[in-house]
């Protein structure tokens, strides 16, 4: 890994797979590379000395034009500008919730896919908005001075918490129009804050229908060889002067400062690769505790939890396309995350990291011992992070039920957030929890808006049972106190009980509807008290179980902060050097080459699909029911200029050693000019494990070859006003 200050180093000596150990720098050469690197440290890196034709200040350059100003976060992914008119290229699977959102039995995007003929016919792409990082500072100072010695945890996390909500409208009103976030780079140790563009206007342009775009569905998820076509067109638009704004039929497309250009020829094994992108969470610093809640409590009650859930839906959308179009985006986002934890799970056993990372802390702990001076000041670190933990496993499944109350039966959640709206709404501006705040209120009510789109009473209310069924399963001290008066006080006949509940609950809410909801969202406590509706009642009861989950969380946080931040401090003293921050959902750059690799025993996997493999693939039947038209273009050979003479065909997605994890999906894969050759969309079921441990040996990720995207583009979607404007002349 390459540290905060890129001093090469070895970090607790992260775990193997199948014998596969990690690469490090040997002598100034790199093997492999791990790290997602800050923008606020990569000027420090000679990329040229690495085999880059750019710059560090090439890829961001604050008093200039640079990379990152073509690199956009678009909802919760990542994408990229790739023409002067705001064109921008991410996944299918990023913009699959809003295709969702505007198909219907008459016009079914996601089976179909969605084109744009021209300007005109670009469609809103509900929820989705774009992120592009203008610049940022460190703020740390600025947060931790608010601390005080003797302040309770939970105080303490308020107090961080309240002002970084001081800081981003500070920063907010010094620049009108922009979107600040501070971003928590160590817990409890530094904090940055970055200034953003923020696009609300965003359409749909090209969007391939699900046989080429989500080719090999789940059955293909998170592994290798690929021949998912997991690409679309999205364009930002803005207002006729140039200022962001909501969707408007006058906008006009968005100008971006700077856009990536292609490179229609690709790369080959071997070649220097690299990535800009906003990966999510990533967790390589967290101690042998957290990995273990993880691997016994956490992660097996979301996969089984998940499971029950798709199961239930695609049972609800057999016989009607209607009510499968309102699961659909649900469904791929839990299988998804279960797939990923499945392979996670795996991993963490085979490669036993629980008992690695405790081997590592009592080396360090160790070091502590060794001096006076490191015992008094550390010495409880490692001792207290695991009572905090153990302390959590004894409430954990009754708050996870309590989150997945809210989270996944859309009624509870409507009638829980117009609530929460109506009290906080209440209180000064700063005061209020995040989502209720001015700056963020619109989207907290558009998010809700969307939710109920795809409202369906049976699945809503199926889905609420089987979470009142496991609450019965708690132990006596653990029961939610809240559910008794539906639960009852027999464990036996709680079956009843509920399906009476449940009944008379959505035989008589009206919250089931954005009419109602938007107008309910305007009301303040007192007013909503009259509204007499059964899920507000319902909402009005459970909300004291919610108030002490999340003071409680704030305490936790506060303790927890408070002993990473000194535990990162005394691992930098044992290992003589810093470190990169765990991922955030902040701009990040990692890098690599085009690169195959081993799973097992005399297997290898070379890093290029081809169109080959697509039609060795279709079986005419999903997730394998390749359009008629592309077969018969592979069949005849029909190529064009995207036939790659040492592979017979046109790749189709490829294979590279770069560290990415969630977030990174839609991120651009740059050659070593920087010019666009591909986009990233997943990992291979080994690298599943990557948010926890990194290998060059194994940790692969997976993108779309740009040759493939072109191709499809102009042989199926026959979009040639979108190559027109890649710069591309279509083939003959």
């Amino acid at each position: 890994m390459i540290s905060f200050n890129f001093k090469r180093f070895w970090l607790f000596s992260i775990v193997v797979v199948l014998g596969l150990i990690l690469f490090f720098a040997v002598e100034g050469t790199l093997v492999g590379e791990e790290g997602m690197y800050p923008i606020s440290e990569i000027n420090r890196l000679d990329l040229q000395a690495l085999g880059f034709e750019i710059s560090a200040k090439d890829i961001y350059n604050p008093q200039g034009i640079s990379l990152i100003q073509a690199i956009v976060q678009v909802g919760g992914c990542t994408g990229s500008f790739v023409s002067p008119q705001g064109l921008i290229v991410t996944n299918h699977h990023c913009a699959y919730r809003a295709v969702q959102a505007v198909s219907t039995r008459e016009h079914d995007y996601i089976r179909n896919g969605f084109l744009a003929p021209s300007l005109k016919d670009e469609i809103l792409a509900p929820g989705l908005t774009v992120r592009i990082t203008v610049g940022y500072w460190d703020v740390t100072n600025e947060v931790l001075k608010v601390l005080k010695p003797g302040m309770e945890a939970a105080e303490r996390a308020k107090a961080v918490e309240h002002r970084i909500k001081e800081l981003v409208a500070q920063a907010e009103a010094e620049h009108p129009g922009q979107r600040a976030e501070v971003a928590e780079m160590f817990p409890g140790k530094s904090y940055v804050m970055f200034l953003y563009d923020y696009l609300k206007d965003i359409r749909l342009v090209y969007v391939p229908p699900r046989s080429i775009g989500e080719f090999g569905g789940e059955v293909d998820n998170w592994m290798w060889p690929r021949h998912t076509g997991d690409f679309s067109f999205l364009r930002a638009y803005v207002a006729p002067g140039g200022k962001p704004a909501e969707y408007s039929p006058e906008n006009v497309p968005y100008q971006p400062k700077n856009y990536l250009r292609l490179n229609p020829r690709g790369v080959k094994e071997g070649d220097r690769v690299f990535i800009l992108g906003y990966p999510g969470r990533t967790y390589r610093h967290r101690t042998s505790y957290f990995l273990e809640f993880e691997e016994e409590i956490r992660m097996p009650f979301v996969v089984n939890w998940y499971d029950w859930q798709i199961k239930l839906m695609d049972k609800m959308g057999e016989k009607d396309r209607g009510v499968a179009l309102k699961h659909l985006s649900r469904i791929k986002g839990l299988s998804n995350t279960m797939k990923n934890y499945r392979g996670k799970l795996l991993g963490l056993k085979r490669i036993n990291l629980v008992a690695k990372k405790r081997e590592e802390e009592e080396k360090l702990q160790n070091f502590i011992n060794s001096s006076p001076e490191l015992r008094s000041k550390y010495g409880d670190v490692l001792v207290q992070i695991n009572q905090l933990f153990h302390k959590n496993r004894q409430t954990a499944y009754r708050e996870l039920i309590l989150d997945y109350l809210r989270r996944d039966v859309l009624l509870l959640n409507t009638a829980l957030t117009l609530w929460d709206a109506s009290g906080e709404r209440e209180k000064p501006d700063l005061e209020r929890k995040s989502a209720y705040m001015d700056r963020n209120f619109p989207l907290t009510k558009r998010r809700l808006e969307l939710s109920l789109r795809n409202y369906y009473e049976p699945t809503d209310k199926a889905i609420f049972k089987e979470l009142l069924r496991k609450a019965t399963q708690l132990p006596p001290d653990q029961r939610i106190k809240e559910l008794d008066f539906i639960l009852g006080g027999d464990k036996e006949k709680w079956e009843a009980e509920a399906d009476n509940f449940l009944q008379i609950l959505y035989a008589r809410t009206k919250l089931t509807t954005w009419t109602d909801v938007g107008l309910a969202l305007e009301k303040n406590r007192e007013e909503l008290e009259k509204i007499n509706d059964p899920a507000l009642e319902l909402a009005q009861r459970l909300y004291p179980a919610y108030e002490r989950l999340e003071n409680e969380r704030k305490k936790r946080k506060g303790q927890m902060d408070d002993l990473l931040a000194r535990l990162i401090e005394v691992k930098q003293k044992f290992l003589g050097q810093e470190f990169i921050p765990d991922a955030n959902r902040t701009l990040r750059l990692t890098f690599g080459r085009i690169k195959g690799y081993s799973p097992a025993d005399a297997i290898y996997y070379r890093p290029f699909t081809t169109l080959r493999g697509v039609l060795e693939k279709s079986t005419g039947k999903p997730p394998f029911d390749t359009p008629s038209q592309l077969l018969e273009l592979i069949k005849a050979q029909d190529y064009g200029s995207f036939r790659v003479d040492s592979l017979g065909s046109v790749p189709v997605c490829m294979l590279y050693d770069m560290d990415t994890t969630g977030g990174n999906s839609g991120s651009p894969i740059m050659d070593a000019s920087g010019r666009l050759v591909g986009i990233n969309f997943d990992r291979a079921f080994e690298a599943t494990i990557n948010d926890f441990a990194w290998s060059e040996s194994y940790s692969r990720s997976i993108g779309v070859d740009m040759r493939y995207v072109l191709w499809v583009t102009e042989k199926i979607g026959r979009v040639e006003r979108i190559l027109e404007e890649l710069g591309f002349s279509p083939t003959k």
